[in-house]
């Protein structure tokens, strides 16, 4: 048994070898065999005292590569090793466990750490769990300790662990937003084989495999019907003991206390974090997982597998379809629409009982559904009343199992009609062609979809599956998609305006890219439809919180899922804040991705030299093309920007959960806005202690600091101090409290439709020049934010203060040039108060410097700002810092050199600020400074001198700025 599941293991890995060439290895090496297995034994036999175990361990290992010296062909040698590797990279596994009767498991379950493999295909998970049965075969793929993914039955029996990495390394990205990382498991039910069933086509029986038996994971009869409840209760019998054997090699917790299972030997640290979820072909499944748990008494309890019967059910929720719609709404808002009120032209891919495709289509009642398409219709209405298509859409999403053809034929506008996919052609009407943009009066059904995918038409919604663009440089092979080769269109032929995903890998990442470049607007699939994973995350840790509750007697379990129905509302709010966040990120770095281009290309090579990113794989561009690019006056697209904000989070979350920093009792806020209020409540000390507390505010802080401030932001401040990933943060957090910008973030979020999107992006902008600028302050005053909470209070009501007196403590000329630029934000539709607030973050940061030396002097703050500006002024360092910011950065050093000359000016406006009321009595600020510059007047007159010829060059370089900081230090050593 133990050499079957690893030859069969070593065929999932891809290796080059035939089982039978495997089978030939072993028989021609018997000594080998039998020491391969005692090596496994005795690795995992928990009869065994440690120190015997090892001695015997390192004896057998020894013993094993001494006897492979002896074999003689070195095919058979490298088989060999391949095994040996095997055993040797195997972590825990459930061979020595047995059932209640006491006989042998029916299946092996062994527990492996891909990355002592070292055969193995990129990208090699964390960890792996592969149960091998005569029945079945399973694969489990985590990229961390603390991961989730769906559990989906395969149909491809000789390669399933190459569709589940893909899938698990897409999870990776899409789980960015949410606390676990990517995992994904998948299954082959292997008694199915060679009998009239078998998976990867419509006619789900009535278990749900599939998806509304109309999605590739539905069972396809080939032969009598009759049999469709046995191969029903044999993939649901497979799946069982796949769960079963998860659960076999995963800790417990009971008590509060980690319990590894019976009878196994672990081999690597504490794990008890499993979860699992729906996927193609186990859409019903989660109450069976559930069960399973249940009967293991694991921890999780029915957070195990989210979804089931007192879970959040997605399509009820219509939650991926909202999510999606955010990123439809972000869209069109940028371009002066607003799809809510103004009627917009659609094109669809899905039916209206799928859940992504139905409910996004009655995401508004201005949508004219003008064509779609599943796998068995083409739906036309060429011209369609919004009214009366919605009502009519609306009963066929309440219609159980319905399609295209049960659309009211009285309601489709004149010249379209519902069509067969199995039709030899179809006749187009003048007004189907017309609204298609299609000269051809006669199209095969697959000519028919390509150009629906073509139509010049406001929307594209996907919410189907398959993968129906890809880039014209891509192969149809590249699309990993057979079943639509015959459909597949570029993106460069897409004349659609927008392109929202609702469904995954509808276009493939190159295709996304080629679309943007032509002017289409699309992010990613990942950002689009991550609702369903972030509503399922909330679900399984309210469950990990309440379940506590229900333990310890507080809680009923009715009352627990009573409490969770009732919070199903907030839950989808604060899902779809995540959704709108990021699809806001994604558009403020866009409209910054021209001038952000070296710094986002030293982001990408330095994910790359650090092994966190395949640049290729992704499809981000090689340096060489960055440099055509910024020549060209071109920047990233959506399509890759929203890979790197992904990546970025990936990145920065790793590196903080190593850290004690999310163990700040400051962040505690943060962690209670992960969970609806009335948990905020009742069980604020409960939240506390949350058993995932490190995770979710690691997960919270990244996401607030990479959604406000962009997928660059951290690398730049690195690049610039050498800081690491958790001082960064916590400088983030401190400046974003000391200045209170919460509430005026969420005072632009609600200018949605009220202003134009490019001058509400522009407000979030200005906060994030101010962020990076303060967080650089405190980074440099690491004391600062050893103690956030102690910056907050001490520097916080300063600066608000600050904030507040700002009109009159200003120069009159900048005074006026700070109301002019209040006048025109208020031109533009901003509200005064935040047209004020946002006017003047530009000017707030030196603020920080101002309350800072005013608390070390132990004098009042105003007088201290007052003085700090009147210097700024008189000396000439706000026009240098201004003429300094206007040089253009050709390379990156250019843009080090600059920020580092701005913020060394801004530390001699300080130590001149401190000097002036250092020296004197303290009186007025005017007379102070000019007490201060008339004992040394030498020294002012020659920064003045400078700064004066400066402002009558035409032009300023470097060499310039450097005679002139030069002068002004002099001017402040000499204080």
């Amino acid at each position: 048994t133990v050499l079957r599941a690893v030859c069969k293991y070593l065929l999932q890995a891809r290796v080059a070898w035939s089982q039978a060439y495997m089978e030939q290895a072993l028989a021609a090496s018997p000594n080998v065999a039998r020491l391969l297995v005692e090596l496994f034994e005795t690795r995992f036999d928990p009869e065994l005292e440690e120190a015997e175990r090892g001695g015997r361990v390192e004896r057998l290992g020894r013993a094993v590569r001494d006897a492979l010296e002896e074999v003689p062909s070195l095919d058979e040698d490298r088989i060999l090793r391949g095994f040996l590797g095997v055993i040797e990279g195997a972590l825990r596994t459930n061979y020595f466990q047995h059932q209640e009767a006491g006989e042998p498991k029916s299946y092996l379950a062994v527990k492996l750490d891909p990355l002592q493999i070292p055969f193995l295909p990129l990208p090699r998970p964390r960890y792996e769990i592969f149960v091998y049965s005569p029945r079945f075969e399973g694969v489990h793929l985590r990229g961390g300790k603390v991961a989730r993914g769906g559990i989906r039955f395969s149909d491809r029996r000789e390669d399933f662990r190459t569709e589940i990495l893909g899938l698990m390394k897409a999870q990776m990205v899409k789980n960015a937003v949410i606390v676990p990382v990517g995992a994904k498991g998948g299954f082959v039910a292997k008694r199915l084989a060679g009998g009239p069933w078998g998976p990867g086509a419509a006619g789900a029986g009535p278990g749900g495999l599939g998806s509304g038996g109309t999605g590739p994971g539905a069972l396809r009869a080939v032969g009598p019907t009759d049999d469709r409840a046995a191969v029903e209760a044999e993939v649901i019998a497979s799946y069982r003991v796949f769960i079963s054997g998860l659960l076999d090699v995963t800790d417990n917790i009971v008590a509060g206390e980690v319990v590894p299972p019976h009878d196994v030997v672990c081999h690597d640290d504490e794990d008890p974090y499993l979860v699992v979820a729906a996927d193609k072909g186990t859409a019903t499944f989660s109450d069976f997982a559930n069960e399973i748990a249940a009967a293991y008494g694991f921890w999780l309890g029915d957070g195990f597998a989210s979804g089931g019967s007192a879970g959040y059910d997605h399509k009820e929720m219509g939650i991926t379809a909202r999510g999606a719609w955010e990123s439809v709404k972000r869209h069109f808002c940028e371009m002066g629409r607003d799809v809510e009120r103004e009627a917009f032209t659609v094109v669809g891919i899905g039916d209206m009982s799928g859940d992504v495709f139905g409910n996004g289509m009655l995401r508004s009642r201005q949508a004219r559904l003008v064509a779609a398409f599943n796998h068995r219709h083409i739906f036309l209405d060429p011209d369609p009343d919004p009214e009366r298509s919605f009502a009519e859409r609306e009963r066929l999403f309440r219609l159980p199992g319905s399609s295209w053809a049960d659309y009211d034929a009285k309601l489709i506008s004149e010249g379209g009609g519902v069509y067969t996919r199995l039709a030899k052609s179809i006749e187009l009407s003048p007004q189907a062609r017309d609204v298609l943009g299609i000269e051809e009066e006669k199209l095969t059904p697959a000519e028919l979809v390509s150009g629906i995918l073509r139509a010049p038409v406001d929307l594209i919604w996907n919410g189907g599956i398959g993968t129906f663009v890809k880039a014209s440089t891509e192969s149809h092979e590249d699309a990993d998609d057979r079943a639509n080769d015959a459909v597949r269109v570029d993106g460069r032929e897409i004349r659609a305006k927008v392109v929202a995903e609702g469904g995954n890998l509808g276009f493939t990442q190159r295709g996304r890219i080629e679309y943007a470049m032509a002017g289409g607007r699309i992010n990613t699939d990942f950002i689009d439809n991550s609702a369903g994973v972030d509503t399922s995350d909330h679900e399984v840790n309210m469950k990990i919180l309440l379940n506590v509750q229900v333990a310890a007697g507080e809680l009923t379990r009715k009352h627990r899922d009573q409490q969770l129905e009732a919070m199903t509302d907030e839950v989808a709010a604060l899902v779809l804040r995540d959704n709108y966040q990021q699809a806001l990120a994604v558009s403020v770095a866009e409209d910054h991705a021209v001038e952000s281009i070296d710094p986002h290309g030293r982001m990408i090579r330095a994910l790359e030299r650090e092994g966190r990113l395949d640049r290729m794989l992704e499809a981000l561009p090689l340096d060489e093309e960055l440099a055509e690019r910024k020549a060209d006056g071109r920047g990233l697209t959506r399509p890759e920007l929203a890979v790197l904000l992904a990546f970025a989070k990936i990145d920065l979350k790793a590196d903080l959960l190593e850290t004690d920093a999310p163990d700040d009792p400051y962040f505690v806020t943060d962690l209670e806005c992960y969970f609806p209020s009335p948990l905020r409540g009742r069980f604020a000390e409960a939240i506390g202690s949350h058993r995932l507390r490190h995770q979710i505010v690691a997960t919270a802080v990244i996401n607030s600091l990479v959604n406000r401030t962009g997928p660059s932001f951290a690398y730049r401040i690195q690049d610039d101090t050498g800081a690491p990933t958790a001082d960064i943060v916590r400088a983030y957090v401190t400046s974003r409290d000391v200045y209170r910008l919460r509430p005026y973030w969420q005072a632009v979020e609600e200018l949605d439709a009220k202003v134009p999107c490019e001058v509400q992006a522009g407000l979030f902008h200005e906060a994030e020049k101010l962020l990076e600028r303060a967080s650089r302050w405190f980074i440099r005053r690491p004391g600062r934010t050893r103690d956030i909470a102690a910056a907050v209070d001490e520097l916080g009501p300063g600066v608000e203060l600050v904030r507040d007196r700002l009109d009159e403590l200003l120069q009159p000329p900048d005074r006026a040039r700070l109301e002019e630029a209040t006048q025109t934000l208020e031109s533009r539709g901003v509200p005064p108060d935040v047209a004020r607030r946002a006017a003047r973050l530009d000017l707030l940061f030196p603020a920080l410097d101002v309350v800072d030396v005013a608390r070390k002097l132990a004098v009042d703050v105003l007088p201290t700002a007052a003085l700090y500006l009147r210097a700024g002024d008189q000396l000439g360092f706000h026009w240098l810092r201004s003429a300094i910011a206007r040089i253009p950065a050709e390379v990156h050093w250019h843009r080090l050199a600059g920020s580092t000359a701005i913020d060394e000016i801004y530390v001699m406006q300080r130590a001149v600020t401190a000097a002036a009321l250092a020296g004197a009595e303290r009186g007025d600020p005017a007379a102070m400074l000019s007490s201060w510059m008339r004992r040394r007047a030498e020294a002012v007159a020659r920064v003045r001198q400078i700064v004066t010829e400066l402002k009558s060059a035409a032009a300023i370089d470097w060499a310039m700025v450097g005679v002139a900081l030069r002068e002004a230090r002099a001017l402040v050593e000499d204080g």
